[in-house]
């Protein structure tokens, strides 16, 4: 078919066409085309060279063969389509291509104006129809609303996706936030979070990252290393965590625990990776430790950023543009998350940076609410330890009570009883030679074995204080200590006395009875706490020296005068209101016992230091 009154079309854009205007250059984005199908070249070539003319990229075909040739070869954004092609029907083109490229816009054209023809094509998905002949302004104009159409059902199509994507994120954000508030964090559940995370920041309805490296520093806050990764491999199955929600309606972390195996397994190269970054905190200038310690985040592009990017960091993940965000609570630095597009290539903007950093945020969270959960539970097992040593030792403080009570009722027998019952002993011995009288004799010799039987009971019960059998083996002596404190520590809080440990590694054994060390240890201990009733320092601390392990106990309290300095070990001497004596007395027996040497001294400034030399 041909158009009668071809000049029409060749009409310039003065008169009445003026209203048509041109059509904005962003209609065609890219490589898109408009391709003019019609087997008439008189009608194909002008008006090529007048969509040209209006800055439009035009190809031609005239048959339905070569059109099929440009849409396999060229982005084609909308077609002129002659309902009558010489090798096939317009309306079956039409089907055809509108089923290959649903995105595709077609323009039919006719030389008959028949309605029926027009409902057919828009049935069969046109979007405009036109009947010649036609003015080639007219033509610019439907073209410009077709493509503005067709503009803007692609940012619709965009507008729901970031809708759903954003969504997705807020639904993920949603669930962190109740996971971390409903139950404490152990390390199992803080890694499943994480994961969850970095789940989010590379699907496909998340941020569309395609790798993300999650770093921490470890427990004493000295070198940042890496924990895990998600790559290309997890993220095509990380992108399907959308649908599959929606479909199966599953629970976020249920799927991620799903795809976590294969995400070790099948992820080898990025966990490679994650697991060699290994950075000591004290290289300040390397671009992760700035990161984590200034708490800014650093987008590196083409291997440069406001802070320098070592070179074997970019060899290492094998890309020079990437992002940095640091991990971090209001009272630490916890680490790092590195996110990049190495496979898409493309870039990473400030908008996706700062939504980058909210995903950040959350995985701060988790792990300072890990790391709270796991200090708490630090201590709790440090109180049961120590309810549980108060329990085995009350035996160890009621024999130290016992001590004390027998030694000072020892101490009391002998100094009220042995002097007087001598005395009457003698005095009864010294008669039985002078009397002859049987009668009084039986009663001397009386009086003398009753005294000597007394004599006896009150020796054998100092004997009973002051000897112990000792069971010697290869025991370690840090134990004994801390254990020791942990007796007394509720009585130094009391008495708000502060306490300070310096036992260095190695851990040191000795043959010794570990009873009797523990017995020595608490007497000295209680002393310089009883020597501290309104408050002090304590510090107990181990050293060696030419072949002797010294326990050196210090304290800050009323000390000791120089006179009784040199009695202090005597047996039944104290200073104090209330006690025997015995316990200086026993602790140098027990020291002795071990081959050791035990001495006490005034300190410079007030208190007293006791040291136990025991040999190596």
């Amino acid at each position: 078919p041909c158009w009668p009154d071809r000049t029409a079309m060749f009409e310039s854009d003065s008169g009445p066409g003026q209203r048509f205007s041109e059509p904005p250059a962003n209609l065609l984005v890219g490589d898109e085309v408009i391709v003019v199908v019609d087997d008439d070249e008189m009608i194909r070539k002008p008006l090529k060279a007048y969509l040209e003319k209006h800055g439009l990229a035009v190809f031609e075909a005239s048959s339905a063969a070569e059109f099929n040739q440009l849409l396999n070869s060229c982005n084609v954004a909308l077609v002129l389509l002659d309902i009558g092609l010489p090798d096939k029907d317009g309306l079956v083109v039409l089907s055809e291509s509108i089923s290959r490229f649903p995105d595709l816009a077609v323009v039919m054209l006719t030389g008959i104006d028949d309605l029926q023809v027009a409902m057919e094509c828009i049935r069969k998905g046109a979007d405009d129809f036109l009947s010649k002949p036609v003015h080639f302004q007219e033509i610019l104009f439907i073209i410009r609303k077709v493509l503005e159409k067709r503009r803007l059902i692609f940012a619709n199509r965009k507008y729901q996706a970031d809708l759903e994507n954003a969504y997705f994120r807020i639904q993920l954000l949603h669930q962190l936030t109740l996971k971390m508030n409903t139950a404490y964090l152990s390390t199992v559940e803080l890694d499943e979070i994480l994961r969850a995370i970095l789940v989010g920041i590379t699907a496909e309805e998340g941020l569309r990252l395609n790798r993300a490296f999650l770093l921490m520093f470890d427990e004493k806050g000295e070198v940042l290393q890496g924990r895990m990764a998600i790559g290309s491999t997890c993220r095509e199955e990380a992108g399907h965590v959308w649908a599959e929600m929606r479909e199966k309606q599953l629970d976020f972390f249920d799927i991620v625990k799903n795809i976590k195996a294969s995400c070790d397994s099948r992820d080898i190269e990025v966990n490679r990776i994650v697991k060699a970054i290994n950075i000591p905190v004290a290289d300040r200038e390397h671009v992760l430790i700035r990161s984590a310690l200034d708490r800014i985040s650093v987008n590196v592009v083409n291997g440069q950023a406001s802070v320098m990017v070592a070179p074997e960091l970019i060899r290492l993940l094998g890309e020079d543009t990437f992002v940095v965000v640091p991990l971090y609570s209001p009272g630490r630095s916890l680490g790092v998350i590195i996110a990049d597009n190495f496979v898409t290539r493309q870039p990473i903007s400030a908008n996706l940076v700062s939504t980058l950093e909210l995903f950040a945020s959350q995985a701060s969270l988790a792990i300072e609410h890990s790391r709270l959960y796991v200090h708490l539970q630090k201590q709790i097992g440090e109180l049961e330890d120590l309810t549980l040593e108060l329990d085995k030792n009350k035996d160890l403080l009621v024999e130290a009570e016992r001590y004390s009570a027998l030694g000072q009722m020892a101490a009391q027998l002998v100094h009220a009883i042995r002097n007087p019952i001598t005395t009457i002993g003698g005095a009864a011995r010294m008669l039985s030679k002078k009397v002859t009288d049987e009668t009084w004799l039986k009663f001397l010799h009386m009086m003398v074995k009753e005294t000597a039987r007394v004599e006896s009971t009150l020796e054998d019960l100092f004997d009973f204080v002051k000897q112990v059998d000792f069971e010697k083996e290869r025991t370690a002596l840090y134990p004994l200590i801390r254990k020791t404190l942990m007796l007394v520590q509720p009585r130094m809080v009391k008495q708000r006395i502060t306490w300070k440990l310096d036992l260095p590694e190695p851990e040191r054994v000795f043959d010794m009875d570990a009873r009797q060390i523990r017995q020595m240890l608490l007497h000295l201990v209680k002393n310089a706490v009883e020597a501290m009733p309104d408050g002090g320092n304590l510090a107990i601390a181990y050293t060696e020296e030419n072949g002797w392990g010294l326990i050196t106990i210090t304290d800050t309290g009323m000390g000791m005068a120089e006179d009784s300095m040199e009695r202090a070990k005597d047996p039944f001497f104290t200073t104090k209101t209330y006690g025997t004596g015995l316990g200086l007395t026993m602790v140098e027996r027990i020291v002795a016992a071990h081959g050791g040497q035990f001495s006490l001294h005034t300190r410079e400034g007030g208190g007293m230091e006791a040291i136990v030399r025991l040999p190596l």
